[in-house]
């Protein structure tokens, strides 16, 4: 059975920049999805003239960059939960969450951490998952408007 995770740190910190760092990176990604306006166009291709909406309106370089930052994310959410976890041990927890959890996503990490150091700091280290909750609640708004103003865009570009 697996020791459970014990705290020579009493009085430290449990919260560093590092795990506030991981818990807000997906504002990278969502305030770059505000910047993707594409204008949908619509070609005809083939000898019916098939209409169909042309690839190189949506493909823009914000499209890319978008792509781009989400993959930047999951990278940097990895090797800070790395930095994060070897911290935690300098700090005095002696088996703090692993940061290989975080391949998983950033939120498995910071929920799986944040109950770790609430066990060995009693009344402090859930802050990271209240955060990490407001975070998701705003990305899923910001997410669904941005995303009902395209559909909107596709809807009114499509010939009649």
């Amino acid at each position: 059975m697996r020791p459970s995770a014990r705290s020579s740190a009493a009085g430290k910190s449990v919260y560093n920049p590092l795990i506030w760092i991981i818990t807000l990176l997906p504002l990278l990604t969502m305030a770059t999805l505000l910047f993707w306006n594409p204008s949908f166009r619509v070609i005809y291709i083939g000898s019916q003239q098939t209409p169909t909406v042309d690839p190189s309106s949506i493909f823009t370089p914000v499209y890319f960059l978008l792509v781009f930052s989400g993959f930047l994310t999951y990278a940097a959410t990895v090797l800070l939960a790395y930095f994060d976890s070897e911290r935690l041990k300098r700090d005095g927890v002696v088996r703090p969450f692993h940061w290989a959890w975080s391949f998983l996503s950033g939120a498995v990490y910071v929920i799986g951490r944040s109950v770790i150091v609430a066990k060995v700091a009693p009344g402090r280290g859930l802050a990271p998952i209240w955060v990490l909750i407001g975070v998701v609640c705003l990305s899923f708004v910001v997410t669904t408007v941005k995303m009902s103003a395209l559909m909107s865009a596709v809807v009114e570009s499509i010939p009649s």
